[in-house]
């Protein structure tokens, strides 16, 4: 059975994009730890990141490059964090999420509820950056 990310970047299932090109596809988190709060994932489905072949992985990490630099242009931060978890959804993906301090990244913490609406201007002022 397809993952919940294959099935959006087949298009079965909305996601407020931030970026996209062959082989991978970013979209903002629905549960975010912070605006911006981005996931990144290849179109391949492979369930843990480090069964992905080298190509795809070294793939990954330089298209996040790309939307990091989106997310820092939007919300002005000291860093931009990225974790991999990985266990939430069985399909590879990193987060990549604008940070003052360590705590901003704390999973286990309270996430934001953001409207429909704050959550397409985001994906909109994302992928115009």
């Amino acid at each position: 059975m397809p993952s919940v990310f294959t099935r959006i970047i087949r298009g079965e299932i909305p996601c407020y994009q931030v970026a996209e090109n062959e082989h991978y596809m970013a979209f903002l988190d629905i549960n975010p730890l912070q605006k911006g709060h981005t996931l990144v994932v290849p179109k391949q489905e492979t369930d843990y990141i480090f069964d992905l072949e080298d190509k795809v992985l070294s793939g990954l990490f330089v298209f996040a490059k790309e939307v990091a630099g989106k997310i820092e242009k939007v919300f002005p931060c000291d860093r931009i964090g990225i974790t991999v978890i990985g266990l939430e959804v069985p399909h590879a993906h990193v987060h990549l999420i604008p940070i003052h301090e360590e705590k901003d990244m704390n999973f286990s913490g309270p996430k934001m509820v953001l409207s429909a609406e704050e959550m397409l201007e985001i994906a909109q002022r994302l992928s115009e950056a």
